[in-house]
């Protein structure tokens, strides 16, 4: 199992391609940089959930970090 910090790490680095990419598409107006906005955020979901799982388990464990 990925470490908590290296999910939180991605997680950190995949929301600032989410920023970049919005600026094309909002500002821009790049509607495939909408696309990969939507890509990133729902990787970002899916790295949430890792960080909850990894906390619940942590916690079941009685695991000081």
């Amino acid at each position: 199992m990925e470490d908590l910090k290296e999910t939180l790490d991605r997680m950190g680095s995949e929301l600032t391609l989410a920023l970049m990419e919005y600026t094309k598409f909002a500002f821009k107006g790049n509607a495939s940089a909408g696309t990969r906005l939507r890509k990133h955020m729902q990787n970002m979901k899916a790295q949430a959930q890792e960080v909850r799982v990894q906390v619940q388990e942590l916690k079941n464990e009685n695991k000081v970090l």
